[in-house]
């Protein structure tokens, strides 16, 4: 299979514990596939919410097509994402009872389709957050001195 990565959420990895993730297809227009081709596509501040048994994304922002006219429709609308009825009511068990969050981690093209990855996801404290960042300076000191020794 062929995938293409279009854009990803970097912001999640650092605010969240992602815990599973869903591939998903999502419902768009003409226009906005198009634009998507062209990078259009922001997935910043963006999650999902699931209403009436059916999940869709928020607060993503798709660019108007440049050419597309009266077919555009709102950059922010929400959008439907395709998932089988288990998977959704299995995720809105645990985002109800666990305290854990649906987000858009990245959005790729599988063969001709847009595809969404979902992330169930469990915010980070502080402390979390900093050991990330010292964990992830470690390393690349790590990196300099070997580098360093190399040479």
């Amino acid at each position: 299979m062929n995938t293409k990565t279009i854009t990803e959420n970097r912001q999640v990895r650092h605010e969240y514990f992602i815990i599973e993730s869903y591939e998903a297809g999502i419902e768009l227009f003409g226009t906005e596939v198009k634009s998507i081709r062209q990078g259009g596509v922001n997935l910043k501040d963006s999650w999902i919410s699931i209403d009436g048994g059916e999940a869709f994304v928020r607060g993503m922002h798709i660019a108007p097509y440049e050419k597309g006219n009266i077919f555009n429709r709102d950059p922010y609308r929400p959008r439907k994402l395709l998932l089988h009825k288990k998977e959704i009511m299995k995720l809105y068990g645990q985002v109800k009872q666990g305290g854990f969050t649906l987000i858009p981690v990245s959005m790729y093209f599988k063969d001709s389709k847009v595809k969404v990855q979902v992330g169930l996801c469990k915010g980070k404290k502080l402390h979390d957050k900093r050991e990330d960042s010292r964990v992830r300076d470690a390393g690349r000191e790590i990196e300099r001195a070997l580098k360093a020794r190399n040479k």
